[in-house]
């Protein structure tokens, strides 16, 4: 079951095609690549990279990098203020 950002997208093609132009400058800028490269390279370094157990690296707030389900990584509000101003939270 898709959730309701999913539905949103699926149903307006404008819109998804905005979100992904986004996201794909977001993604070419250099803090955020070398941030992917260094999860990426953890990832590997442990073995998990690509063994299809739904689980990645991710940066904490305190600086730590744990592992952590992708899905919770990607839908994480209190790892980056932006997170939160996204969700409509003012702190």
């Amino acid at each position: 079951m898709a959730g309701r950002t999913s539905e949103y997208y699926k149903t307006h093609p404008e819109a998804r095609k905005k979100r992904l132009e986004y996201q794909a400058e977001y993604n070419k800028r250099a803090d955020q690549l070398k941030k992917r490269i260094e999860l990426n390279k953890i990832n590997r370094d442990r073995g998990q990279y690509g063994d299809g157990d739904g689980k990645d690296m991710s940066h904490k707030k305190n600086g730590r990098i744990v592992e952590e389900s992708a899905s919770k990584n990607r839908g994480s509000r209190s790892n980056m203020p932006g997170d939160r101003r996204a969700r409509g939270k003012k702190k």
